[in-house]
């Protein structure tokens, strides 16, 4: 009896079966024959892998957390941008700029001064060595107040000058 109730039961499974996937391929061809509606895809451009290692100019070692900042540019205008951070191995990759593009690369970590260079992505694996260098002397406008006593005076360089103070005449003894 058990035998025969699980003969029944499996080619009822069946039948079941083959008709699903009757009414299932009668569905899809029917999808197929109405027009689609919605975007069409559109293929995005081959990408190239763009790995920045950055590095300290001084002693060549790789330097951590400096922010790495890609500005693809269309024409004049830049089209946004893309920061990623050093791992610590001074490196940072990124692989969705598309080859052909042109972008402006900045680099900027503390203590160092600011890097930037425009790079024509021309193909598929970029490999890039960025070397930051210490800030350098500041410039100024305004001269130490021995050079400017100097050039107020007319004295030579190299001399002192005389102050206003030296040149008064002592006061009378009373």
């Amino acid at each position: 009896m058990i035998l025969m109730f699980r003969r029944t039961l499996s080619r009822f499974s069946v039948l079941v079966a083959g008709s699903a996937l009757v009414l299932g391929s009668i569905h899809v061809s029917a999808q197929q024959d109405q027009p689609r509606r919605g975007r069409k895809y559109k293929v995005p451009p081959p990408s190239a892998r763009v790995e920045v290692t950055v590095l300290r100019d001084g002693n060549g070692k790789p330097l951590e957390n400096a922010a790495v900042i890609f500005h693809p540019i269309e024409g004049d205008r830049d089209k946004g941008g893309m920061e990623l951070k050093t791992n610590f191995d001074g490196k940072a990759v990124i692989d969705v700029i598309p080859i052909g593009d042109t972008v402006r690369l900045q680099v900027i970590a503390k203590g160092f001064q600011t890097y930037g260079q425009d790079y024509k992505i021309d193909t598929s694996s970029m490999s890039m060595e960025i070397r930051m260098k210490r800030p350098g002397e500041q410039y100024s406008i305004y001269k130490a107040k021995d050079e400017t006593a100097d050039s107020d005076s007319g004295s030579t360089p190299g001399k002192p000058a005389s102050s206003s103070k030296d040149a008064r005449t002592p006061p009378p003894n009373n």
